[in-house]
């Protein structure tokens, strides 16, 4: 609750006039709108392009964000909205959430022996290569609640369930996920 409380801070900053504030918004958001829309296109230079025309669109539209979710599932519609469009326009077809990262790893900027880093990217990968393996509605699920960190409330209001439903179908992808895991990667996982 306190992000979602500094990030209204922020926007009502921005209303007010204070444009120089909405860097802090792009600053807290612009990893999480990059590797949603880099999952749409699976091509680094478009999703650059397209992140950053997300945010224009949530700077042009801010005004209509009310309060009622977080903010980043707000943004979330939009860069729904824009990589669809984007994908309409060049006749693409749509690859959704394609790397994922599940279980929140991430660089770790304390290893103290390289072998960690190396430890943590393999894995990473194996992840995200298991992840491309699920169904699009299982990856969908899985990133918006573990990497984007969104409730399951949200989650829900995102993919147009209910808790429950979004709780049954979590637990179901969870189970996919591991399955995939200990069939093909097998050998890793020892």
């Amino acid at each position: 609750m306190q992000g979602q409380t500094n990030d209204i801070a922020v926007i009502q900053l921005v209303l007010q006039g204070k444009q120089a504030a909405y860097a802090t918004l792009v600053d807290r958001y612009q990893q999480y709108v990059f590797t949603l829309a880099l999952r749409y296109v699976n091509n680094r230079e478009v999703a650059e392009e397209l992140a950053q025309d997300v945010f224009v669109k949530a700077y042009r539209f801010l005004a209509d964000f009310k309060g009622n979710s977080k903010f980043s599932t707000w943004l979330y519609t939009i860069v729904n909205s824009t990589c669809l469009s984007y994908l309409r326009k060049k006749n693409e077809g749509v690859l959704l959430l394609e790397e994922e990262k599940m279980i929140g790893i991430s660089d770790n900027q304390f290893a103290e022996k390289p072998t960690d880093k190396l430890e943590q990217k393999t894995t990473k990968q194996m992840l995200d290569s298991a992840i491309k393996l699920l169904p699009e509605e299982d990856a969908l699920l899985l990133t918006l609640f573990y990497q984007a960190e969104q409730s399951v409330d949200e989650v829900g209001a995102i993919m147009g369930l209910t808790t429950s439903n979004i709780k049954v179908r979590l637990f179901r992808a969870r189970g996919k996920l591991r399955d995939i895991l200990e069939t093909r990667f097998k050998a890793e996982l020892c």
